[in-house]
Order: C-alpha cells, then structure tokens, then sequence
C-alpha cells in the first residue's frame, strides 16, 4: 500500500450490515462488482472521451509548470486574489482552499499566510456581497483571475466587466499586470479580447467541463497563488488513477463508490448524503454535490428520469440539525462518511470547574477524541436504524490525499453514470435557465437548436424567448 493511501469502507452498506431490505446483498453485490468491472474496462478504452482523467498524468494538459512559474513570479506582489467564476469554476477552488490552507485564512497575518495572497472566490451575483468584497480589496494590489470557458457566462462576465471597470481606473494602464484570465484556447469571447490585449491566460482543456476541471488552471492557478502544493495534488491524483483503472472490483475503490451508490438507488434510494467529519472537508461536499447532480441528473433518451439527489451536512454539527431526519425519517438516503486519522491538533479539554457536574467524562480527554466519538456514534446510529453508510479514510487531510479524494470521485462520477445509462458530460438542464436569463435582460440575436437546451419550440430567438417568458409568468 503507498504511503497515505485512502481506503474505502462500504461493509456499512451491506446486508448483512443494514438487512436486505436496506443494503446490498452477497449476490447482489457480487452482480454488481461485475457489472462496474466491464464498465472500468470500457472506460479505460475510452479515455479519450473523458480528458479529465488525463490531467494529473500529463503536464501539458494540466499545465502545472505554467502555473507554478506564474504563482511563483507573483508571490509578494497581491495582497489578495479574486476569483470570478461559478459552479465548476468556483466550487473546486474554494474545496481546495478550504481543505488545504489554514483555517480562517482570510484573517491571516500576511507573514503567517507565507506573503500569499488573501483568496476571494465571487460565484455569485448578489450585489451587496460583491459590493461588500470590492470595499475589502485595494485593487493596486489585486489580482483577478476571470474563469469562464465560453466567456458567455452572464454572471462570471458581469463581474468581470465591473472588475475591469475597477482596475482601469484605479490602476491604469498597468491593469493587464493585474488580469489572468482561464477561457478556452482558441475559442469563446474571451480568447479575442486576451490575444488583442496580450494578457496572461491559462487554457480550460479541451473536451473538460467546470465539474471535472478542478485539477487543471481552473483550480491550480489559485491553489497555486495561495501556496498549495500543486503537484503533490496532482500526484495523489495520479496514483488514485492507478486504483481506478483496476478492472479487479475488489481493488476499485471508484467502481465500489458507484456500486453502493446506484445498487442502493436501484432499491428506492435516491438520496445521497456525504457528511465530512472534518471542518476541512466541508467544502468537499459542496463540490461533490455539483459533481454528482450536474453529472447524474438526466432525462435519457427513453424518457426515463434518473439520479441520485446529493445531499450535504457536517459532522459533528449537522448531529443536530438533520440526524432526527436521517434516522427516523424516510429510509431513503445512503450516507458517505468522509473521515480524517490525524487532524494535526488535538486540544486538550481541560478539568470541569469546582461546582459544575456531570462534565468529569471530559477531563483530560481532546477535542479530536470526541469529534471520533461523535462520527462512530453517528455511524452506529445510523446502522441501528438501518441506514447505509460508507466511509472515506483519509489518514491526514495533505494535498497527496485531497487529489486522491477528488479523483476518486470524479472517476466514480463516470462510473455511476455509466449505471444509469446517463450522459455523465452534458448538461441540457441548465442551459434553459441560462438562455432565459440572457434573454430576460435584453440580449438580441437568435437561439441555435431549442430543443436541445430545453427550450420550447418556439423559442427560436431571444425576443420570442422573452415574450414566451412574459406571457408564461405574467
């Protein structure tokens, strides 16, 4: 086994765990296990039709040596770095963030934060709050990373044109040094405006979607700018791809995650919760939860409707917030347990004062004990009631680890997709919202193939978008 090497529990899920009314069987596991083996040996046939699988292997592709020397040539000049994206452009740096630096990094010292940038990641649109992140920012000394594959992308480019507007007048015609943008290599509305004005950019490969792209520039340039170890992350990714490309059952943890998953959605399980048990990890979940809905949400060709709703919570926290759902709810749910060895504190919990009773159980035991108390509690709870669970050891939360996570989840995304018969790479459910939204506030021209957005037919421009619209909502 390597070194830091994650395992995956999924005994929690079994029958003879939960019952057969609620976990997988012997013959229904092992019928499982076949069927993810011939669609691991399909996939790694195929891989030239998921690229993501070839960024941590390939440099090129994930660009990391273009990243590290423009992090590196930038290091002490920012003192913050905001980010303009949304969903696949957002949630995979925010994980990284969130589970590789220091906690509350934001209110760092500068010395503390290694002379790093302060990191803002703006996925949404809400005018008080990026209003409230321009007031916090000295743009002399900002730097603004716009990510957008397209560049259509009408919340990412409205914040970016506010931004620009921001840097030339603050800044001047110094504002190009201020600007990196991540679009796609050759086209979009991006590409034109970067080589005309000769800025710094990073290509959004080929062929990989916002939900899969956390492993390229799309994430690295900003986990490298606030001093992640990029390659170990790629690293960890690449020895998760070894596991993954196992057609042996029994040495995939990507094809187990997708047998329990979608075996168990197969028997009126069509909830799916992961719960971190660790404060690192919260933003794991949100990550996955795009992951696993963009991915897995489908109308297939037969009309069939599909996917596992993805679910997130924290532990210990959400104990006692949604565990009175989980447990005496509807049994509708499989729980992912993400859950980490050695959190690098302990916190010693000191004697109850003279007076205070019934808190002595706590004397010198450590905050990292009880938070491990409160997970296999949870578990067992969890197990009493007849609930599923799986579980994610991760030995320490390290950028070797995190790649290994991310990447096992994507690949189980594609596994899992494959199940259901689904188009794990598209997304035709989002675009109607989209094209409304642009038409809503007065874009012009016409809309290329309704039908395939999910737009009525007769949405056939923009203007009768709107009018369609306006008469449906009055």
């Amino acid at each position: 086994m390597r070194q830091n090497e994650i395992r995956f529990e999924f005994h929690g899920a079994l029958a003879e765990t939960v019952g057969e009314a609620d976990g997988l069987t012997k013959k229904e596991w092992a019928a499982l296990g076949k069927e993810t083996s011939e669609i691991v040996a399909r996939l790694n046939a195929a891989r030239a039709k998921t690229p993501y699988r070839d960024l941590p292997l390939k440099p090129a592709i994930s660009q990391c040596e273009a990243v590290l020397a423009s992090a590196r040539a930038k290091k002490g000049k920012f003192d913050d770095l905001l980010v303009l994206g949304i969903g696949g452009s957002a949630l995979g740096l925010t994980a990284l963030a969130t589970a590789l630096c220091p906690p509350y990094w934001n209110l760092l010292a500068t010395e503390k934060r290694g002379g790093r940038p302060r990191v803002w990641v703006m996925d949404n649109v809400d005018p008080a709050e990026f209003a409230a992140a321009l007031d916090l920012v000295d743009p002399k000394r900002t730097l603004v990373n716009v990510i957008s594959k397209s560049g259509s992308t009408a919340e990412t480019m409205s914040q970016f044109l506010v931004a620009l507007d921001l840097l030339e007048d603050c800044v001047g015609k110094d504002w190009r040094k201020h600007l990196v943008v991540t679009t796609d290599a050759q086209a979009g509305i991006l590409r034109p405006f970067v080589e005309a004005e000769g800025l710094e950019s990073f290509a959004v490969p080929d062929g990989v979607g916002g939900r899969f792209s956390v492993l390229s520039p799309v994430g690295l340039f900003g986990a490298a700018m606030i001093g992640i170890d990029v390659e170990a992350l790629l690293a960890g990714a690449a020895a998760m791809d070894k596991r993954c490309s196992e057609t042996d059952f029994a040495q995939n943890p990507a094809a187990q995650g997708a047998a329990v998953q979608i075996g168990l959605y197969r028997k009126r399980k069509p909830m799916s919760v992961m719960m971190p048990y660790s404060a690192a990890l919260r933003d794991v979940a949100d990550w996955f939860r795009q992951l696993w809905a963009e991915s897995l949400g489908k109308t297939r060709s037969d009309g069939t409707q599909v996917g596992p709703t993805p679910i997130k919570a924290l532990g210990a926290t959400d104990q006692h917030s949604q565990v009175q759902l989980y447990r005496e709810g509807p049994n509708d749910k499989v729980f992912t347990i993400l859950s980490v060895e050695d959190f690098g504190a302990e916190v010693p919990i000191p004697d109850p004062p003279a007076g205070v009773k019934g808190l002595d159980y706590l004397a010198g035991r450590t905050m990292k004990e009880l938070l491990k108390a409160e997970e296999r509690a949870t578990v067992w709870a969890l197990g009493l009631s007849k609930r599923p669970t799986t579980r994610i050891l991760l030995p320490r939360v390290t950028p070797d680890t995190v790649g290994q996570l991310l990447y096992m989840l994507q690949v189980q995304t594609s596994v899992a997709g494959e199940m259901l018969g689904a188009n794990t790479y598209n997304q035709p459910g989002v675009e109607a919202g989209k094209e409304a939204a642009r038409a809503l506030m007065g874009a012009e021209g016409a809309i290329k193939d309704p039908s395939s957005k999910g737009l009525p037919a007769d949405a056939t421009s923009c203007a009768a978008l709107r009018k369609r619209i306006e008469t449906d909502l009055g």
